[in-house]
């Protein structure tokens, strides 16, 4: 089954980690994948545009079909390997309302922070508005204050549905990405319980973005939020 996938990604982006924390969970390894080059423009090839027309990544293809939208690929991989692996949609009616509603706030959670780390990436210093980069601060603060509140209770087996699920699949990746990029886990300690809690989760070792081995920090973009 694996080897008529095919992933193409790029490190240390959420959207392709989810879709290999997906791959992993559902003991799916064995796929053709190919690591590309964002800083190189490797995600606007050829073969990238052959399978995803938006020139973005991660670009998958199990067999003749073609999912790029990594939610959707990961709600695909799940509904398609049921009874493998690890279930990643829970039992209850209250806890797959709540599994949904996380998997798409997660989704906006990713937008915030992209708000603020790209803004400082490609944005040239000459070209920056301090209003605009204290807007997108702010609301990326009030949004990481939201999820303090989601995760109080967050324990071991315990997480953002109940069970380990497309919830965390989807919003684990930001965590991660938050702290990379500085995130002080001292404002922000129900996030880094949550983080704690999961970097160690075998599905997420085996598909930890490979430039961030030597710990969780590389960047300060977000130290003062």
């Amino acid at each position: 089954m694996a080897k008529s996938m095919t992933l193409l990604w790029g490190a240390g982006s959420p959207p392709c980690w989810r879709v290999m924390i997906t791959l992993e969970e559902k003991k799916l390894q064995g796929y053709k994948h190919k690591l590309l080059s964002f800083e190189e423009g490797e995600h606007k090839s050829k073969e990238v545009l052959h399978i995803n027309p938006r020139g973005q990544l991660p670009a998958f293809r199990h067999g003749d079909n073609i999912l790029n939208e990594s939610t959707a690929a990961c709600l695909y991989l799940e509904n398609q390997f049921k009874s493998q692996g690890n279930k990643l949609i829970p039992n209850t009616p209250a806890e797959q309302a709540l599994m949904y509603q996380r998997m798409m706030e997660g989704l906006l959670l990713t937008d915030k922070l992209n708000s603020v780390v790209y803004y400082e990436w490609f944005v040239p210093e000459e070209e920056r508005h301090d209003s605009a980069v204290k807007r997108n601060k702010e609301a990326l603060a009030a949004e990481l204050q939201l999820w303090e509140g989601y995760l109080q209770t967050v324990a071991a087996g315990s997480y953002l549905a109940g069970p380990f699920s497309l919830a965390d699949v989807i919003v684990f990746p930001n965590t991660a990405y938050a702290f990379h990029f500085g995130l002080y886990v001292e404002r922000y300690p129900k996030l880094g319980k949550y983080y704690s809690l999961l970097k160690d989760r075998p599905s997420i070792k085996a598909s930890w973005p490979p430039h961030w081995l030597d710990g969780p920090h590389g960047y300060d973009i977000l130290k003062d939020l």
